[in-house]
């Protein structure tokens, strides 16, 4: 019998936590895992006690027509990043590897090219966790080490999002 690798495994449980999202357009699903135990998950959804884009059936980004990765302000959700981080404590999270995995709300396809945005960059930064794992499709997946996130130079991957 063939037994599922741990980091399939991981997304398998993150791509679970997804189906909680909120979110119109993409659902995203994070879990923080550390020395094969999870500290915390997260999913795409507005704060604790405001309306989620589903309860209202709107969203703002896709009325406005946003470009995808531009304009995170303007929306309503927390990223699954920043939902699995403000749940877990930061010693917890030094050493610890975060898998991400996000999918199209209308097509249920797996989002091409996925990866954190900038700001959820500099959380995981800080938070200490030392990889990402982000599934590409069922059973592939990228491993970003966030120490490259730190010696890349940020303003690179700014300027890729806007468009320049």
């Amino acid at each position: 019998m063939d037994r599922r690798i741990k980091d399939n495994y991981y997304l398998d449980i993150a791509e679970t936590v997804l189906e909680r999202g909120t979110c119109l357009r993409r659902n995203y699903g994070s879990i923080i895992v550390k020395n094969d135990e999870i500290i915390s998950t997260g999913y795409t959804g507005a704060p604790r006690g405001r309306k989620n884009c589903i309860d209202i059936n709107s969203c703002i980004r896709e009325k406005l027509q946003v470009q995808r990765g531009t304009h995170y302000e303007l929306c309503r959700s927390v990223h699954s990043e920043a939902n699995a981080i403000i749940s877990a404590s930061r010693r917890d999270m030094i050493g610890a590897t975060l898998y991400l995995v996000g999918k199209d709300v209308n097509t249920k396809e797996y989002v091409k090219d996925a990866n954190s945005c900038s700001m959820c960059k500099r959380l995981i930064i800080n938070s200490g966790i030392d990889y990402v794992v982000i599934r590409d499709n069922k059973n592939t997946y990228r491993k970003i080490s966030v120490v490259q996130w730190i010696e890349d130079d940020d303003s690179l991957n700014i300027k890729n999002n806007l468009g320049y």
